[in-house]
């Protein structure tokens, strides 16, 4: 990923908490034909295995692609946080002097690692625990996998194929308007807040973060 140095973003916990508030990651890697094939899942992060963590996740035993990594094959997992675009007209410049263009804010975070499948019972029992507290933790009474009838849950799991990737490499982008004017990056700031689009609202309070930054 083509990354210009203001826009890299490095800090391990900020790659981390975007990767675990937009957990439906696009996982590419070769199939065996060593073509490309891209799937989207949800996964979890566990921050603790590896200098980087690893993420977990399964896909359908129908999906062909588990089949292809033998003991492992070279991936990419690519999680999108906040996006907006970002319309010249929020910016005094357009009045100014009229050297403007619109652009694109986004965050993500490209995972890269070797995907190894994995058909255990008892792993992706432990897996589907992670996944399903992962995203009920915000719920006021959270569904649990136990809360299934015992044997419903084993045709599924017996449905399902594990994917275990040991991220090797973390690559970081935060495109926040860090290359505009600040009076423009203010009036960005400003046009953000007032979407209605929670995303975008997102993206201002980024702008606004990198635009302090960039004031200490």
């Amino acid at each position: 990923m083509y990354i210009r140095k203001d826009h890299r973003l490095d800090d391990r916990d900020a790659l981390f908490a975007l990767m675990a508030r937009h957990p439906l990651g696009a996982w590419v890697c070769q199939d065996g034909d060593g073509g490309l094939v891209a799937n989207h899942l949800p996964f979890v992060l566990d921050r603790d295995r590896g200098p980087h963590g690893t993420l977990i996740g399964h896909v359908s035993r129908a999906n062909g692609v588990w089949r292809a990594l033998g003991r492992g094959a070279p991936s990419v997992v690519m999680f999108q946080g906040p996006q907006a675009y970002i319309t010249p007209g929020w910016y005094p410049g357009k009045a100014a002097h009229g050297q403007v263009v619109p652009t694109w804010n986004y965050a993500v975070v490209h995972a890269h690692g070797e995907a190894r499948a994995i058909d255990d019972r008892d792993w992706l029992l432990a897996m589907l625990e992670r996944l399903t507290e992962a995203q009920e933790a915000g719920h006021a009474q959270p569904w649990r996998v136990g809360d299934a009838p015992a044997g419903f849950i084993d045709s599924l799991v017996r449905a399902i194929v594990g994917i275990e990737i040991p991220i090797a490499r973390l690559e970081g982008k935060l495109k926040a308007s860090q290359d505009e004017a600040p009076e423009d990056r203010r009036g960005t700031v400003q046009g953000l807040r007032q979407s209605a689009d929670g995303a975008a609202r997102e993206m201002g309070r980024l702008v606004q973060q990198a635009l302090e930054a960039d004031s200490v």
